[in-house]
């Protein structure tokens, strides 16, 4: 199920959008927070270590998530 997109006009949801849903179907909300907390220096080292991770998997000097994940699984236990 795709999410669906509205915008708030005079205190009200506008969805302008046409929907598969049956009538009267109710829908719950999430707000989408489309910001994160990040100061441009650490956004800077971030998109860094993106292309440096894109790189090395593009060389072949990557692991299988598996792997990844039960080592940091291992180090939050510990």
């Amino acid at each position: 199920m795709r999410p669906v997109r509205a915008r708030v006009k005079n205190g009200r949801l506008i969805v302008n959008v046409p929907s598969h849903f049956p009538e009267g179907t109710v829908l719950d909300r999430a707000l989408d927070d489309e910001s994160d907390d990040l100061i441009l220096a650490e956004r800077k080292l971030l998109h860094a270590e993106i292309r440096r991770s894109i790189r090395e998997g593009k060389t072949g000097h990557a692991r299988p998530v598996e792997e990844a994940l039960a080592e940091l699984r291992a180090r939050r236990r510990s």
